[in-house]
């Protein structure tokens, strides 16, 4: 397995930009792939130190980019299996390969030998003569290896590796224990009356997700990876609405072998330890240090900023709520699972706007096709065509090509739209080849959602919700089919965290652009447009229900920065997690009951398994950018090309390769203004 002619992952790429050949590839193929990359990948490092010339450009720096080339390849191939098809039996490589990778990872950042000559050719990059692209690569390949360690002494790094083989072990576990915990729990109804208020094709979802377990003629409702959950919006039964609530918020804390609180235990201590050994005082401090945040003080202002206003209109939604259920004939105080059934009645009541029955407008393949692709289409003259000969690693798994107007290829876009009990919750993009001018190599990127599958024949019908995810997450593909670099160490999305939220973001702001939404949200049986006045309700409903909206994720953001600002000798203290949180949520004034935090932290993914930790602020200090940028669009026409073409050549064209705030200053002019976010949150009070 460990050759060409006997491993698929070994052998040169023949399909269209490099596709990976899935239908050839087998779980055995993985491990032996790996072990070989780990090996050349060394021995590629190891070449470039034992020169024993001065440190140029040209014998340190494009031999480190070019080299693990083989281990990016199969990474990539592997990793996009293990988020989107997690079978047993990739889980168990995954458990596997996790210490592996990360000790490789060392070996390579931790290189004393290496580090020196990309710290020669930093400590003299004014001498040199570099382009900015090449300049800027000597500055982050520095900066990098310094903060990961590369300047400790042997035991400090022994230490540092240690740490970082155990972390990722633990961060693997978490997400393992998670999906099985999710799976574990969904809600299993015998009664199609006990789902009254979901649509005809909810409930298909249901009964096909009951049939996929073996539950012919009852109903499953699959858990979503945060608290909530859509049906809970529509769903006329308080207990049907409880036990999903219920089951959602016991994930990780019910003392069986998914019970995910003593290894998110271990990592916050892991965390805290590392932070230290680096010279930081947190894991926050070490993360912020290289965002554009720059520390943790000023993540915090952001959030205690916003936190009181957000309370506030939250405060005000919840008595509008409790109004309407004391008015009921058997009133009740409003719990967390009643929340979005009856902010939809006030939404009747103040828009006479009823979301949920807006499903027939939103034809998943017409939203795809009319919507999304015709938006990115009008903004920047790409073309897409589906490629039913090309095979990704799931029936489900769509494969597009993507042209640029003059016809030239720009790569492929991938779309793995449906949930499935191997696939882990929330909706994500990834890489599977990245844009390199060196490599010469085109894009292949991932979208995936967790949209419920309806029985066969019957359409996909998005809420407004999936729809907004839907084109989220492809405003990160655009990102990462637009990036154009020389150096693959700054392709796609590749990033500051705190800034790669910003264009998935804006790409938002096209669901309700006019010539967007009539071209896509036409009814499945009639074709007619979403009448106007439906329209203007929902942009006149824009900020409705935006204190809970808010509220929630700015509970998790706070979590989320209270675990990982613990001292190494706070984070060793023994700790109740259910306290912690409570405590941490009442000093952020947002430990309302009825707003709970759109994640707890057992299944706090984003944190504990991926790769936000101190970092799930990025999406509102993103949003601060996102905010202005469709004022400026707004004010120079909208969707046009030239503002779509400033916004590719300026923003998403430069990938990694300058600094983002840079870039955003070259778009706009200016720095972002906080003021367009406060009015879009309504937190101007």
């Amino acid at each position: 397995m460990t050759d060409a002619s006997t491993n698929p992952l070994l052998a040169p790429r023949t399909l269209p930009f490099q596709l990976p050949p899935y239908a050839d590839i087998t779980p055995d193929h993985y491990l032996p792939a790996f072990e070989r990359a780990f090996t050349e990948h060394l021995a590629e490092v190891a070449n470039i130190t034992r020169v024993r010339s001065m440190p140029t450009f040209e014998n340190t720096m494009v031999p480190l980019e070019e080299s693990g080339r083989l281990l990016n390849d199969v990474a990539r191939t592997f990793y996009t299996v293990s988020s989107a098809d997690a079978t047993d039996e990739i889980q168990a490589i995954e458990e596997t390969l996790a210490p592996l990778m990360a000790a490789h990872q060392d070996a390579v950042q931790l290189d004393g030998a290496l580090y020196w000559r990309v710290k020669t050719l930093h400590d003299q990059l004014d001498a040199l003569d570099l382009d900015a692209e090449q300049r800027y690569l000597v500055e982050r390949r520095f900066r990098e290896m310094t903060h990961a360690g590369a300047a400790l002494d042997d035991a400090a790094k022994e230490r540092l590796t240690a740490l970082n083989t155990r972390l990722s072990t633990l961060t693997t576990t978490f997400e393992k224990n998670l999906l099985a915990d999710t799976n574990d729990l969904a809600v299993v109804f015998h009664d199609a009356a006990e789902l009254d208020g979901l649509t005809e094709g909810e409930l298909s979802a249901a009964a096909q997700a009951a049939t996929d377990r073996g539950l012919d003629g009852s109903f499953v409702v699959t858990l979503t990876l945060f608290t909530g959950h859509p049906y809970l919006s529509s769903l006329t039964r308080r207990d049907a609405r409880k036990r999903i609530m219920d089951a959602s918020r016991s994930r990780g804390i019910r003392g069986n072998q998914n019970d995910n609180r003593t290894v998110l235990l271990e990592i916050v201590r892991l965390r805290a330890e590392r932070a230290a050994l680096l010279g930081y005082e947190s894991h926050a401090a070490y993360v912020t240090s290289d965002e554009t945040a720059g520390s943790p003080g000023a993540v915090h202002d952001l959030l205690r900023r916003l936190a009181g206003p957000a309370a506030r209109n939250a405060a005000r939604e919840q008595a509008a709520l409790q109004a309407i259920v004391d008015a009921e004939p058997e009133p009740f105080p409003l719990e967390a699972h009643d929340w979005a059934f009856y902010t939809e009645k006030v939404r009747a009541a103040g828009y006479d706007l009823d979301r949920a029955a807006l499903r027939p407008w939103f034809e998943a393949e017409r939203v795809l096709q009319d919507g999304v692709f015709h938006a990115a289409h009008a903004l920047y003259g790409v073309s897409f065509r589906e490629r039913t000969d090309l095979i990704a690693y799931h029936p489900d798994a769509r494969v597009f090509e993507v042209r640029n107007e003059d016809g030239s290829e720009l790569g492929l876009f991938v779309l793995d739209l449906y949930t499935r009990d191997t696939k882990r919750g929330g909706a994500w993009m990834n890489s599977i080849v990245e844009q390199s001018r060196l490599r010469g190599t085109a894009p292949v990127v991932v979208n995936n959602l967790n949209v419920s599958k309806p029985a066969a024949g019957q359409p996909t019908l998005l809420t407004l919700d999936e729809v907004t995810t839907l084109f989220h997450e492809f405003g990160h593909a655009l990102h990462g089919l637009f990036a154009t670099v020389t150096y693959p160490h700054f392709a796609g999305t590749a990033v500051f965290r705190d800034f790669v939220e910003f264009p998935s973001q804006v790409n938002e702001m096209w669901i309700y652009w006019p010539e967007v939404l009539d071209h896509y949200a036409r009814h499945i049986e009639t074709g007619e447009p979403l009448p106007a006045d439906v329209v203007e309700k929902l942009r006149a409903s824009e900020t409705f229900n935006q204190g809970f909206a808010t509220s929630e994720y700015l509970a998790a953001s706070w979590l989320d920065q209270a675990w990982h600002s613990l001292s190494a000798a706070d984070a060793s203290a023994e700790i109740d997690v259910a306290a912690f949180e409570a405590s941490a949520l009442a000093d952020v004034g947002l430990d309302a009951p009825a707003v709970p935090t759109r994640y707890s932290s057992t299944y706090f993914a984003h944190v504990f398994s991926g790769g936000y930790s101190a970092g799930y602020y990025s999406y509102i200090w993103s949003e601060v950018l996102d905010a202005d940028t469709v004022e400026w669009f707004r004010e120079n026409g909208g969707l046009t090309r030239a503002n779509g073409d400033r916004f590719r050549e300026r923003l998403l064209g430069v990938g990694g390769s300058k600094d983002p705030l840079e870039a955003y200053r070259d778009f706009r002019g200016r720095d972002a203004d906080i003021q367009p976010l406060l009015e879009r949150r309504g937190l101007t009070d």
